[in-house]
């Protein structure tokens, strides 16, 4: 299939790009930033176009013409999930950009929400819980969802819409906690700093997910909302512990040294009864096995 990729150089879409790439797939990568030709995935795409889509002086359509298939995962300004330029830029500007896309005869749009639509909710989460997001990302992401399921009525398209939980791996922000832990045992410091570590959470390698994300757009009949997580929960401080081990470090943990975070429930994790249904059970791993050694 001939499939575009928007934000296609960030933590989610290089790893996306590989999986459909990896799949037989014509990709077309979208960025603002065109990354090394030469490199991998890179050079093996159909085509890099350089531009903001959320620029309305841009005529989307024109630059990228129009995919049987567009995986919209352009979405500036993470992991400040809490400022309001979520709700005030990006949702209209998304809003927008996909509009003119499906009304110029895009088929198929596969979006990448958050976990963050649930809001304050305790896991285990289906899609059938209703969305009650509590901070200014997850607002704008479940409004856009709301926005394009009713531009279906007048237009008619697939919308995929993938809640994204907890991803790490290669290409993770810098200030995650498993990034930063890495940063400290190479910095070769006795300590680390943490909360107490006992949220459960729901973790899942970026490469399955990119895998996973993928196969939905093989999926031309699905619609609807669907959870990318492990279904699994785990603490925060035996994920911590587990790459600990797995890098063979004399680190000890100071816990308790942050507070919890005001805008996430204490234990929540996602059913992924849906997405094993739409693309197979996923692979067994070990949480760290894809983390960069």
């Amino acid at each position: 299939m001939n499939i575009t990729v928007t934000g296609a150089t960030g933590f989610v879409g290089r790893h996306v790009v590989a999986a459909l790439l990896a799949r037989g797939h014509d990709v077309t990568c979208v960025a603002r930033t065109p990354p090394p030709a030469t490199e991998l995935p890179w050079r093996d795409c159909k085509a890099f176009v350089s531009c903001d889509v959320h620029d309305d002086t841009i005529d989307a359509v024109a630059r990228l013409g129009v995919p049987e298939v567009l995986v919209h995962l352009a979405w500036p300004g993470l992991p400040n999930y809490r400022d309001l330029f979520h709700f005030e830029r990006n949702l209209p500007a998304a809003y927008r950009f996909i509009k003119r896309m499906v009304e110029a005869g895009t088929p198929q749009v596969l979006i990448t929400g958050t976990c963050f639509e649930y809001g304050m909710q305790s896991g285990p989460l289906a899609e059938d819980a209703p969305a009650r997001p509590d901070n200014p990302y997850g607002l704008a992401k479940n409004t856009l969802r709301l926005f394009l399921q009713a531009l279906q009525s007048r237009q008619p398209f697939s919308l995929q819409w993938a809640r994204l939980f907890y991803l790490y791996g290669t290409g993770q922000n810098a200030n995650s906690v498993l990034a930063q832990l890495d940063r400290a045992i190479d910095a070769g410091e006795r300590s680390f700093n943490m909360s107490r570590g006992e949220q459960l959470r729901d973790y899942l390698p970026v490469q399955e997910a990119a895998r996973s994300l993928a196969a939905l757009t093989g999926q031309r009949e699905f619609n609807g909302i669907v959870n990318c997580c492990s279904g699994q929960p785990i603490s925060i401080r035996s994920l911590v512990e587990r790459r600990i081990k797995q890098r063979s470090a004399d680190i000890a943990l100071n816990l308790g040294h942050f507070p919890y975070r005001d805008y996430e429930p204490f234990a929540f994790w996602g059913s992924r009864y849906r997405l094993d249904q739409l693309v197979g059970k996923r692979s067994q791993y070990d949480p760290t096995d894809y983390l960069p050694k």
